[in-house]
C-alpha cells in the first residue's frame, strides 16, 4: 500500500504537464502608457487544445496593483467596459482579446508600460493551469487596430 501515494504522484504530474500543454498564447501585448496613465490593457488570442473547455478565471501582474477580466457591452447606445468573472475558451478553440472586446485591465500600474519593454503576466485556469509570460509592450499594434475604419490625420 506505500507505494499507491507515489503513483498517484506521478500521474498527477503526468496529468498537470498534459493539462498544462492544452494552453497557449498567441500574439500576447501590453498597451503602451503615456507617462502618468494609471491603467493600460492586455491583448491576446488564448487557445484551447485540450478536449474539456476551461475558462481563465484570474489574472496578475507585478506590475499593476490589480488586474480584472472585462469586456465591451452596449449599454443605452453607449460602448461601456465590464468586468466579467471568467473568459470561456473552449475546447479545441479559442478565445481572442483585443481592443473592443474581451481584454485583460491593468489598474494601478506602478510605473508607465514603455514600448519596447515586456510586462510579466500569469494567467489562472479553472482547470487548475497557470500561464506565466512575460509580454511585449507596445503601442504599434493598438496605434493599427485604432486607425481601422477611421479617417487619418
Amino acid at each position: 500500500m506505500k507505494p499507491a501515494p507515489l503513483i498517484c504522484s506521478l500521474l498527477a504530474g503526468v496529468f498537470s504537464l498534459s493539462v498544462n500543454a492544452a494552453i497557449e498564447l498567441t500574439d500576447p501585448y501590453a498597451r503602451a502608457t503615456p507617462p502618468r496613465a494609471p491603467n493600460s490593457a492586455a491583448f491576446m488570442i488564448i487557445s484551447n487544445t485540450g478536449s474539456e473547455a476551461v475558462s481563465l478565471i484570474r489574472a496578475e501582474s507585478p506590475a499593476a496593483g490589480t488586474v480584472e477580466l472585462h469586456n465591451h457591452v452596449m449599454d443605452e447606445g453607449m460602448m461601456k467596459m465590464r468586468q466579467v468573472d471568467s473568459i470561456e475558451v473552449p475546447s479545441h478553440g479559442k478565445a481572442t482579446l483585443e481592443p473592443g472586446g474581451l481584454h485583460i485591465m491593468l489598474f494601478d500600474l506602478s510605473a508607465p508600460l514603455k514600448d519596447g519593454e515586456r510586462l510579466p503576466l500569469t494567467l489562472h485556469f479553472s482547470n487548475g493551469t497557470e500561464v506565466t509570460q512575460s509580454i511585449p509592450i507596445t503601442r504599434a499594434m493598438v496605434e493599427s487596430k485604432m486607425k481601422h475604419g477611421h479617417d487619418s490625420h
